[in-house]
């Protein structure tokens, strides 16, 4: 796969589709596609799946890897008056990247991901709130449903039905 993740602040997304000068540099490759747009509410961050020839090819079990695009400075004096015989102060970085830290799931969260198959993954999305591995499905499970109920079940796990979002609910042990 020849795909990489760009992660970005709602910020900086909202002002790319508003047309505005973005404080990314052009370092992105010139046959670019962009295959998934996702916004993460928990660590604020906006993943862009994007694809190009001119990337490395990843193996499909591996993690898709992070672009990082070069970000252009804004030059912000530190002082208001700038004498003729000195340079302008050093700028300062103003990111548009998401630097969040991620949240690390506990080992035991993660061992329960891989309890289900890559196909079942790509329908479901992990947290972790208290003391609990909650699973919620990204979109509608007609057939998969059974399969992924029988494996939270063998983990330990339930079905909570809610009035609008369900999810499974895992414990940590």
């Amino acid at each position: 796969m020849k795909i990489k993740i760009v992660k970005l602040t709602p910020e900086s997304f909202a002002e790319m589709l508003q047309g505005k000068q973005s404080k990314l540099a052009s370092s992105f490759p010139t046959d670019i596609e962009v295959l998934d747009i996702k916004m993460d509410l928990f660590s604020k961050q906006v993943l862009v799946a994007i694809r190009s020839e001119s990337f490395e090819d990843v193996p499909e079990n591996m993690p898709t890897p992070v672009f990082t695009p070069l970000i252009i400075e804004d030059l912000k004096p530190t002082s208001k008056s700038v004498t003729p015989n000195k340079p302008p102060t050093s700028p300062e970085l103003t990111s548009s990247v998401a630097k969040l830290p991620i949240p690390k799931p506990s080992r035991m969260a993660s061992k329960m991901e891989n309890e289900f198959s890559p196909e079942q993954r790509k329908l479901l999305n992990f947290n972790v709130k208290d003391d609990c591995v909650v699973v919620k499905p990204v979109t509608f499970l007609k057939t998969e449903w059974e399969d992924i109920n029988e494996v939270v079940r063998s983990l330990g796990g339930k079905w909570v039905k809610g009035d609008i979002i369900s999810y499974w609910e895992i414990p940590l042990q």
